[in-house]
């Protein structure tokens, strides 16, 4: 939809943002948000006018930006100049904030992807500072790693994908930096929000935690766990938070009660305000949907939460924004590895001489295990897909999501082996393992392949003997990184595997970097040597 800026429209786009920031704020930011309050909740109809006016062609920019003043104060300035014009609105932006320094990831030309990666990896570090005064960012007390490009703070399950180069690259302790960050985030606010910025606090990513823990002792990972248990504990706390007083059919939070009984979780988000960072398309979006918006803006945060921002997963039609109904669906990912998670508790627990609390976690394991096989394996297709609470039936959708059972070893035998056969016949192209089986013009589908997804579906298919068929997706995602990097001197952060071109699709451009890209390649070539290529390109 093109957002016209003459004064009539955008007088009403302007009315349509005050009335979501002013109800919404008023009755359903997250508490944790005033506390650390969003650039949106600072700056009222300043925030307001200027993304919806697009002052700036990325919606981060401004959220990024760190203000030179008290927000009252550069408020007083604002109603008194009153800038009228796009250009004079942007001049007084320029005068009263700070704004993002442009990416700095561009690095010389390297003979080898692994050469290109090591030079990466000092330049997407940042140093543990205390953020300027009203800054959007989220104090951590250790050096970290963000993805780049337009990404200037870190994620939460991109650093797990990140942290699987680091180590093997001989960077163990900026990995276990990573982990302290996040134990902090924890313990500070209860979960671990998006990323390290205030707009991100309302909603978390993949519960990935207890991956990252484990990779700093990967012989013996039950240690690391026991080392971790109060932030382990903690965070499946915040998972299961609502739990508690549902019965069959209802859901809270991030818990979804089954018809059965069986607990089993979704994707939410404790604000329905539109996302800082996309404060205009989320606005534009609730507005053609002709749905309550407040609704469709939990759903698109929701669906931020899940990473696949945004996919035919969570759409109504499987091919319009609009349709959004995230929290509508109980997914596999989110669900596989939340039985990761209480395997993992269990196991701290018991290398923690904690019997009581190893029992109840496998115990919760085990009843979560048979309500995926119930509600999320589909034995007449074959592969596990998502569950739609509302209508009580499974969506039907083949999407790489359905490697995640095999990834955290829940799948049985004979799943295993008709995922693998599905995934070989339906997901595998020739530049790797493709998204979904939709082409929408969302990143999170058909044609892209993103690099943990590869990962994922690469170590559940070797855990279960299908070694060929995971050579194989790793054999060809490689070859779309390399081909990408020859031609473009860059590791980015999605790629076109039906084409070995470089990704597209989504509410930005595309970004180079690229955390997570890195990651996963430095370790499929540690995992696989024979991919790895000599300084001249010819393979080993």
């Amino acid at each position: 939809m093109q957002f016209r800026t003459d004064r009539r429209s955008w007088r009403v786009a302007l009315l349509i943002g005050l009335l979501a920031f002013a109800s919404a704020s008023l009755t359903h930011a997250a508490p944790a948000n005033w506390a650390n309050p969003t650039p949106a909740q600072l700056f009222g109809p300043l925030f307001v006018r200027v993304q919806m006016d697009a002052i700036f062609p990325d919606g981060m920019t401004f959220v990024d930006a760190v203000p030179k003043a008290a927000p009252s104060v550069i408020l007083r300035r604002y109603r008194k100049s009153h800038p009228r014009t796009r250009a004079a609105l942007r001049r007084f932006v320029e005068r009263n904030f700070t704004l993002p320094p442009p990416d700095r990831t561009r690095v010389p030309p390297a003979p080898t992807l692994r050469a290109h990666i090591a030079l990466l990896w000092p330049l997407l570090r940042r140093p543990a500072t205390v953020p300027p005064l009203y800054s959007s960012l989220l104090y951590v007390p250790k050096p970290y790693i963000v993805p780049g490009g337009r990404f200037r703070e870190f994620y939460y399950w991109d650093s797990y994908f990140t942290m699987l180069g680091l180590i093997p690259d001989g960077r163990m302790a900026n990995a276990r930096d990573l982990v302290d960050d996040f134990s902090y985030l924890i313990r500070t606010y209860g979960h671990i929000p998006n990323g390290n910025r205030t707009f991100y606090l309302s909603r978390s990513q993949p519960p990935v935690y207890y991956l990252m823990v484990a990779l700093l002792d990967p012989r013996d990972p039950a240690h690391a766990w026991a080392d971790h248990l109060p932030e382990l504990k903690r965070e499946y706390a915040y998972w299961m938070r609502g739990a508690a007083g549902l019965h069959p059919g209802q859901a809270r939070r991030n818990v979804v009660d089954m018809p059965d009984g069986a607990l089993l979780n979704r994707y939410w988000s404790s604000a329905d305000t539109p996302r800082d960072e996309s404060y205009r398309d989320d606005v534009l979006t609730a507005k053609a949907s002709g749905r309550p918006p407040a609704r469709v803006y939990r759903d698109l945060r929701a669906a931020a939460e899940s990473g696949w921002d945004f996919s035919s997963r969570w759409l109504g039609d499987e091919h319009h924004l609009r349709t959004i109904r995230t929290t509508d669906i109980v997914p596999i990912d989110l669900n596989s590895l939340l039985y990761g998670m209480e395997r993992a508790i269990s196991r701290g627990c018991a290398a923690a001489h904690e019997p009581a609390c190893a029992h109840a976690f496998a115990a919760r394991a085990r009843r979560r295990r048979r309500a995926i096989d119930r509600y999320l394996w589909d034995p007449r297709l074959g592969y596990f897909s998502d569950y739609d609470w509302h209508t009580d039936r499974r969506t039907g959708e083949l999407t790489a999501a359905t490697l995640y059972p095999l990834f955290v070893h829940l799948a049985d035998a004979h799943e295993a082996n008709s995922v693998a056969a599905v995934a070989r016949a339906r997901l595998l192209k020739r530049g790797g393992l493709v998204t979904t089986t939709v082409v929408t013009g969302q990143q999170w589908d058909a044609p892209n392949g993103w690099a943990p997804l590869q990962w994922i579906a690469i170590k559940g298919l070797r855990h279960y003997g299908h070694r060929r068929l995971a050579y194989s997706i790793a054999r060809r995602w490689i070859a779309t990184v390399r081909r990408v990097y020859a031609h473009t001197g860059k590791l980015v952060e999605k790629y076109n595997v039906e084409r070995e071109l470089p990704g597209g699709g989504g509410e930005y451009p595309l970004q180079d970097g690229f955390g997570w890209t890195n990651g996963v390649t430095e370790a499929l070539l540690t995992l696989y040597p024979q991919l790895v290529r000599s300084s001249r390109g010819r393979s080993h």
